[in-house]
């Protein structure tokens, strides 16, 4: 009897009677073990057994690295015996199963299930199922009683659930780690006399990104330290009598080569760029400074960045071109080597009603011409179909950039703003903000932002500086 027919991952679903089934029919699959299967079959079945979880208990095992639970060749025989042979609709009755060697991360495992007996009295088969790497080496084999349908059933496959297994903030800590391995960034603080402003300073120098000069009343500065029980000992503080002259000094503490880095502290946002945004004696080049959001977003692959959403209110065709190389070059020393933006807009079309979209094709004109380097840019491109790859094939886009993005940049600050922030409150994103286009980075947190914020936004200014060098 030839093998029943396998099929694709995206046709339809279908079943055998117990009256269609002889021996000798077969049926199997292929699957990869990763490291987020190991996560998510903990996260549903409960086992933490750290061999399956943690790479560094697992190398001082004979196994060396993280293996699959023995029931994850069960879990893909059973998926076997439900899509394909019987298909939907079969009960489960028995199993008996061997476990011969562990499955590894990164290991193919093709498992096949064959039909051994068939038992007329309850209407019940046999199912021979082995579970083996690619060399055919056995991970697992025994036998599985099942009872078909009663009915041949026909069911559309629905689409794969979409599971997400993310520690908050992961990626951004992967960023602070890869820049604390550069040396330690002197940075001028301005202001920091609350508890949150300074937690985030201290812990920056303690992960070895900075060496913090804070600008402010030292009285004020030396309470917040009192309240976290921190130590000042060996920090340098320049004392200054209020906000207004803390952010003066800082930004004249950069000019005199003192420091690298410009950081926010509790000072309103205004205030803090006064002095940066002067024509005399502050840190502005040619091109126009702009803010740029690296978000954490659990339900997306990779990091987003999200601009302008603190400087640039209606930013009109130039403005945008900085923000969009700004947040290039903010990619770029992310260690991302060709940065894909979408430029959002309401729609996807080009409208003469709608200047977000005119907007969008000429920055991809210019682009193309050299005036914007180092990204690939597509717009104008809808939300959806900007992040969203099924819905940018509906609507029939063909792009490099779009349902993949790097940077969004959004029509204007409103826009940008409230995206970021219900990505954060909503979504549970953890973002970090720098200001590009300055002499040097400057981090510009919200006075809201927790610690772990402040920490990411100094190693991506430090990771600017040593790109820009």
């Amino acid at each position: 009897m030839a093998d029943a027919e396998i099929l694709p991952d995206d046709g339809p679903l279908q079943s055998l009677t117990f009256d269609e089934i002889e021996p000798g029919m077969s049926a199997e699959l292929r699957r990869v073990f990763r490291e987020e299967d190991a996560l998510l079959f903990a996260a549903v079945s409960g086992e933490m057994d750290p061999l399956h979880l943690n790479r560094s208990v697992a190398e001082s095992v004979p196994f060396k690295d993280v293996i699959a639970p023995g029931m994850w060749a069960a879990a893909l025989i059973s998926s076997v015996i439900g899509t394909r042979l019987p298909g939907p609709g079969t009960a489960y009755l028995r199993q008996e199963l061997r476990f011969v060697r562990p499955v590894a991360i990164g290991e193919a495992s093709h498992v096949r299930v064959s039909v051994a007996q068939k038992r007329a009295d309850d209407r019940s088969i046999v199912l021979d199922c082995v579970c083996a790497d690619e060399a055919g080496n056995v991970a697992a084999e025994g036998r599985v009683e099942v009872r078909p349908p009663s009915e041949k059933l026909h069911i559309a496959r629905g689409q794969r659930p979409e599971a997400f297994i993310h520690e908050q903030g992961d990626r951004l800590k992967k960023l602070i780690a890869r820049a604390a391995a550069l040396a330690p960034l002197r940075a001028a603080v301005t202001h920091p006399v609350d508890t949150l402003s300074l937690s985030g300073v201290l812990g920056a120098a303690e992960a070895g990104l900075i060496v913090p000069v804070l600008v402010g009343p030292k009285h004020r500065i030396d309470k917040a330290a009192a309240e976290l029980g921190a130590d000042l000992s060996g920090i340098e503080i320049i004392d200054t009598p209020h906000s207004h002259a803390s952010a003066a000094r800082a930004v004249a503490l950069i000019n005199e080569g003192g420091a690298h880095m410009l950081i926010k502290g509790a000072i309103h946002t205004h205030e803090f760029l006064e002095p940066v945004v002067a024509r005399q004696g502050g840190l502005r080049r040619e091109e126009r400074m702009s803010h740029v959001y690296v978000m954490d977003v659990p339900a997306y692959p990779k990091l987003l960045l999200v601009t302008d959403a603190a400087l640039n209110i209606t930013p009109d065709l130039m403005c945008k071109a900085d923000m969009a190389q700004n947040a290039i070059n903010l990619a770029r020393a992310m260690g991302i080597d060709t940065p894909k933006l979408a430029i959002l807009a309401a729609v996807e079309e080009v409208s003469p009603r709608m200047q977000a979209t005119l907007d969008a094709a000429a920055l991809c004109k210019m682009a193309e011409r050299g005036q914007i380097k180092g990204g690939l840019l597509d717009g104008p491109l809808a939300f959806d179909n900007a992040i969203s790859p099924r819905a940018a094939k509906a609507k029939g886009i063909v792009s490099q950039v779009a349902g993949d993005p790097d940077i969004l940049l959004a029509p204007d600050l409103g826009a940008a703003n409230m995206l970021a922030k219900q990505l954060d409150y909503l979504a549970g994103a953890v973002a970090a903000g720098v200001v590009m286009g300055a002499k040097v980075p400057i981090v510009l947190p919200s006075r809201s932002e927790e610690a772990m914020s402040r920490i990411a936004a100094c190693a991506l200014a430090r990771l600017v500086a040593d790109h820009q060098a």
